[in-house]
């Protein structure tokens, strides 16, 4: 019996988990936040300085609490393009997350390469505001002196651990993360470097995509660092996923992902064509409007919270007393309505109540994700099991309405830091694979996540008839917009 340690540095802080390699049980946890103050309503992609997360990294890992690890995996934010030049020195801070800026810059890509198509084609996605290939156009149009100077390319994860490796001449990522950049398509397994000069204007190095269950080196203490991966990745693999599940992430926006055996190419875009941490891919849908969408309803309503929310909402009845919402409030991807409002259908006097509107609050935002549901299952992604996550999967009200407008089993997992878990089972993995123990081609079978079972139950045609009662009021409002 072993020890291993998963590392998550999410935007804000970093999680460390130390994992029974052989059940994956947490043994103990440390945590720390990013000494950096979050930008607020800054017109530029966020600037962070990567020494951040090594030094939050170093703060949550204090107190001996990697003593006895044979072996770390790292586990990091998508998105983040670390530039570095040609001696491996950052040339400007970290670009993270996304900003209203760089649609620009995302709207010139999709033209450069001859539209949407073209990009699903290419690399399984259409540029968006946070892709590290629209950070790479941006650079070069407001930083022409750094993009110049930007040698090599690396994210998160890689850079980290590049670093914990003590920055060796190898540069490794794994798919997943490279998944999400917009110049490596998950389709073919391979860089796009045409796509690079594209948006950058000349060549930059970038990592060596090795396998889920390699090693991406040894620190000189003989510590095994796996490749890592991108948070998506390793809180799927966290949660132990496979073929069947899809997950369903309700934050202010809202995504949907499933495993699935092979790359989707979706010429509308709707589609993001990711990889996953154990070589099959995880193709993600995402709405504009999720939890923003009970936010703004308890606001209208005078509710100080979505606990209110919810507790209103079952007060009123499956279907609204014939209310739906279109949550389509800041216009909508999925489907593909940028310039849209959201939709209040159904008015009459009896139905004009405050639980009956709350209700189709939760039912709208809910269809919303059914849709993105419907999109993957069209393309024959096979989905028999929904794990919830988000804290507004603990609302009765999400909790009462899901099952059956998904039409399927709900799954809602017990809060914990799968990212980090995900990342510690890689490092498992890897370990396994360098003693001989473990193949590289089957990841080690750890514990499931502790979780609530929701059927749909006696519920099932109820919740059906809600989901058409949006679909015509969808179809008849956007006619022609969602075509699954």
């Amino acid at each position: 019996m072993g020890i291993v340690a998963g590392l998550d540095s999410s935007p804000d802080f970093t999680r460390i988990v130390v994992c029974d390699t052989d059940t994956g049980a947490v043994l103990r946890q440390g945590y720390a936040p990013h000494p950096v103050e979050a930008p607020q309503g800054s017109g530029r992609p966020s600037d962070v300085d990567p020494q951040a997360w090594l030094l939050s990294l170093g703060e949550a890992a204090g107190g001996g609490l990697l003593e006895g690890v044979q072996a770390i995996g790292v586990s990091a934010q998508q998105n983040a393009l670390v530039p570095l030049d040609s001696q491996g020195g950052t040339v400007r801070p970290a670009m993270v997350g996304g900003d209203k800026r760089a649609q620009v810059a995302a709207a010139d890509l999709i033209d450069a390469l001859g539209g949407r198509e073209a990009w699903a084609q290419a690399v399984g996605s259409v540029p968006q505001a946070a892709q590290p290939v629209t950070k790479l156009r941006w650079l070069a149009r407001t930083e022409p002196d750094n993009a110049l100077r930007t040698a090599i390319l690396m994210q998160a994860h890689d850079w980290l651990v590049w670093q914990l490796l003590g920055r060796p001449v190898r540069r490794t990522t794994d798919r997943g993360g490279a998944s999400g950049t917009g110049y490596w398509s998950a389709a073919t397994g391979a860089y796009r470097p045409d796509l690079i000069e594209l948006a950058l204007g000349h060549q930059a190095m970038v990592p060596e995509v090795i396998g889920p269950a390699d090693a991406a080196g040894t620190t000189p203490e003989g510590l095994l660092i796996s490749v890592g991966t991108g948070e998506t990745m390793a809180a799927a693999f966290g949660l132990g996923i496979g073929l069947g599940d899809a997950v369903v992430s309700l934050g202010a926006s809202g995504s949907v992902m499933a495993v699935h055996p092979e790359a989707l190419v979706d010429q509308s875009g709707m589609i993001t064509s990711l990889a996953d941490a154990t070589g099959m891919h995880l193709p993600v849908v995402t709405t504009l409007n999720a939890v923003r969408t009970l936010r703004g309803t308890a606001e209208l309503l005078g509710l100080p919270d979505l606990e209110s929310l919810s507790d209103l909402a079952m007060k009123s009845t499956p279907g609204s007393h014939g209310l739906v919402l279109l949550p389509y409030l800041e216009g909508e991807r999925t489907p593909n309505l940028p310039h849209t409002a959201g939709t209040l259908a159904g008015l009459r006097r009896e139905s004009m109540k405050p639980e009956h509107l709350a209700r189709a609050a939760f039912e709208g935002m809910l269809c919303g994700l059914a849709d993105a549901l419907d999109v993957l299952r069209g393309r024959g992604v096979d989905v028999r099991r929904i794990f919830l996550l988000g804290q507004a999967a603990e609302l009765p009200a999400v909790q009462a309405a899901a099952p059956s407008l998904f039409g399927t089993q709900v799954v809602v997992p017990q809060p914990a830091d799968y990212a980090a878990i995900g990342a510690a089972r890689q490092a498992a993995w890897a370990l396994g694979v360098s003693q001989g123990t473990l193949d590289p081609r089957t990841p080690p079978t750890w514990q499931g996540a502790a979780a609530q079972v929701l059927e749909p139950g006696e519920e099932l045609a109820v919740g059906q008839a809600v989901r058409q009662q949006f679909v015509a009021v969808r179809d008849q409002t956007h006619p022609g917009a969602f075509r699954p």
